[in-house]
């Protein structure tokens, strides 16, 4: 009897044991978390896309993005602490090497990725910028066009304003609309802990359309220094717009206490406080009229690239984020496989957030507007050229990318033309040795 009774006791155990965890549908769902630097609108469009692409989807695990503004300050943070995250986001590829060299990230080679198929849905120049000793540690996530300037419709042509074409009509433009009465630039370099970054952004194009891409290799790696003449002259073209009387809404001293994501709005007053303002595609997602109605690309606002300064010196200033890799768990090789493949990417593209997909079988279809769709376009068509160059501040050592360079922009806006010579020194001098 004491057996029977044994057996029947085991037996309900055993079914509570099956009941409890046998059954897969219950069973917590492993979790991904993701780091980066952008948050508000972009931020919510990204984490919507992974709530309906992964998170709803029939997946094993769940992922979740968390974005800072002092993202460059927080992931060294928390990466010299021992907590990174599981996937980070960097704006700057020098970093991810950096991360590389210390041992911290892990390459894509031993997280079994077939480095072939990445190139094909990358291009060679992308998955060079993440590259340490031969194996790569950063996978394109995001890409932004940053050859750009944008101008208020219809006002601008109403006014009687043409897109100029070189550097000289544009300077003529702004003298015109000084000449009307009107102010031609809003610029702002203020970002929080970044303030700078638009400013290197301006340098970057300009070295482009100046010193040409083979100077512009040299000038990221400090073989060309910031006060050779190429890079020195690049900061006078910069001062000839800011420093210029009547150019710039609110004078030069004040364009780095001006956050960059507000910088744009006085073009949609009524009448426009400024009628041009240079800034990567992204920018549309900050894009806010004082009145509250919706911009339409377009219809609002226009856009026309960068334009030419010296014959036969050309190219395409582009940004991004490369995802090095922290932890090593199925979980987190699943989700970067379906975070850089086409539907998730096209999925991106059409939200608010200005997204440009790196990967190259992501259409113009995909984007929400036309304007960004060209962006897209163009980017790739400068990519095949080898016209293209990374945003060069994200690819120098940080102590100078996001350092230096950032807080050298801030004192020639507060210091004037004859505070050059020594920006450019200060900069130079706290490149690393090694």
């Amino acid at each position: 009897m004491k057996r029977v009774r044994w057996l029947v006791v085991l037996a309900i155990m055993a079914m509570i044991v099956v009941a409890c965890g046998g059954g897969g549908g219950t069973a917590e769902k492993a979790k991904v978390n993701v780091f980066g630097a952008f948050s508000g609108t972009e931020a919510q469009a990204v984490q919507s896309v992974i709530d309906d692409k992964i998170n709803n989807a029939d997946k094993d695990y769940t992922a979740t993005y968390e974005g800072s503004d002092s993202f460059e300050e927080q992931i060294k943070i928390r990466v010299d602490g021992g907590n990174p995250p599981d996937i980070a986001l960097y704006p700057q590829p020098g970093s991810v090497i950096e991360m590389a060299k210390a041992g911290k990230a892990i390459a894509l080679e031993d997280l079994g990725f077939d480095m072939s198929a990445l190139e094909a849905t990358f291009g060679k120049y992308l998955l060079s910028l993440g590259e340490y000793n031969g194996k790569h540690y950063g996978l394109p996530t995001n890409t932004n066009l940053k050859s750009l300037v944008w101008y208020p419709e219809p006002a601008f042509t109403d006014a009687g304003y043409t897109v100029p074409k070189t550097w000289d009509e544009m300077i003529t433009l702004s003298n015109k609309m000084v000449a009307d009465g009107n102010t031609p630039w809003c610029i702002g370099f203020g970002s929080d802990a970044a303030t700078g970054w638009t400013g290197t952004d301006w340098i970057e194009d300009i070295m482009l359309r100046t010193a040409g891409p083979d100077l512009y290799d040299q000038w990221v790696t400090h073989k060309l220094p910031f006060e050779s003449p190429e890079v020195k002259r690049a900061f006078e073209l910069l001062g000839d717009v800011t420093f210029t009387p009547g150019y710039v809404l609110g004078g030069a001293e004040q364009i780095p206490a001006i956050d960059f994501r507000d910088a744009p709005d006085p073009m949609f007053n009524s009448p426009p406080s400024c009628f041009m303002h240079r800034q990567a595609s992204f920018i549309t997602q900050f894009f806010d009229a004082a009145d509250g109605r919706t911009l339409v690309a377009g219809k609002d606002y226009n856009v026309f690239a960068f334009p030419d300064i010296d014959p036969g010196k050309k190219g395409a200033l582009i940004a991004g984020e490369l995802g090095a890799v922290f932890a090593d768990r199925p979980e987190v090789r699943e989700f970067l496989n379906d975070f850089i493949s086409t539907d998730v990417q096209c999925a991106q593209g059409g939200t608010d957030a200005g997204r440009i997909s790196p990967n190259v079988n992501v259409g113009p279809d995909c984007y929400k507007d036309s304007i960004t769709g060209t962006a897209a376009g163009a980017i790739v068509a400068a990519l095949k050229i080898d016209g293209a160059r990374f945003d060069a501040s994200d690819l120098m050592p940080s102590v100078v990318g996001s350092g230096s360079f950032w807080t050298g922009m801030i004192d020639y806006m507060q210091g004037g033309p004859s505070s050059l010579d020594k920006v450019l020194k200060d900069i130079d001098d706290s490149w690393p040795s090694s």
